[in-house]
């Protein structure tokens, strides 16, 4: 019995050692040569990003709506308030196309094209002269060139009523000939150059968006 008890301990010292020759092998042992733990990277403090603590304050006249000082731009200030959809770019815009047909209109005697766009004076003004050159067998020969400038020169804003007057420099060439074709007035060839003034006016509360002439006047440049 003492006999089997000894063959078990030898047995398991045995064991003990393979295991722990092949634990030797794998893990094997510290040389000197093997790589050094890499090593921890320390990033400095750095310093906290500079902030810009002053606050910029809205323009007084901005934040309390006043108007401007312009005379011009306070008429179209009030014109704005009145009529929110109202913008000076578009208007202008508007004003350069407006005068380009109607220009057009009156010098082919058109006055279907002309009707819609004109107060009921100037309209009048318009058809008298149509009329006449109709009488005399009279036709303009017109082509439009272009415009040198356009600027807004008056605007007002009574009760409802919008008035711009509107500036136009515009370039065009205009002859008026005879029922025989020799030319009465004009040029056919020469290049003219007006500058017109023409007021348009619109009720702001109207739901018609569009604006009438209501006066003209200008001379040649």
């Amino acid at each position: 019995m003492p006999n089997t008890q000894y063959l078990e301990i030898l047995l398991f010292a045995v064991v003990a050692g393979v295991i722990l020759f092949r634990l030797y092998s794998v893990l094997g042992r510290r040389t000197g040569h093997e790589a050094p733990p890499p090593e921890t990277v320390r990033v400095p403090p750095q310093p906290a990003p500079k902030t810009d603590n002053t606050i910029a304050l809205p323009n007084r006249s901005t934040a309390a709506g006043e108007p401007p000082s312009d005379p011009i731009a306070r008429a179209l200030f009030d014109i704005k308030l009145a009529d929110r959809g109202f913008e000076t770019d578009h208007f202008i815009a508007g004003a350069r196309s407006a005068y380009e047909i109607i220009v057009t209109a009156f010098a082919h005697g058109d006055r279907a094209q002309l009707r819609p766009l004109l107060g009921s004076e100037v309209y009048a003004a318009f058809d008298q002269v149509i009329a006449g050159r109709e009488q005399r067998k009279e036709h303009v020969e017109f082509t439009f060139v272009g415009f040198k400038e356009v600027k807004v020169a008056h605007a007002t804003l009574k009760g409802r009523a919008a008035e711009i007057t509107v500036s136009i420099g515009a370039q065009f060439i205009s002859a008026t000939l005879g029922a025989d074709g020799t030319v009465v007035d004009g040029d056919t060839k020469t290049v003219r150059e007006v500058t017109d003034l023409w007021t348009f006016a619109r009720d702001v509360r109207s739901r018609d968006p569009n604006w009438l002439l209501v006066a003209t006047s200008g001379a040649e440049a």
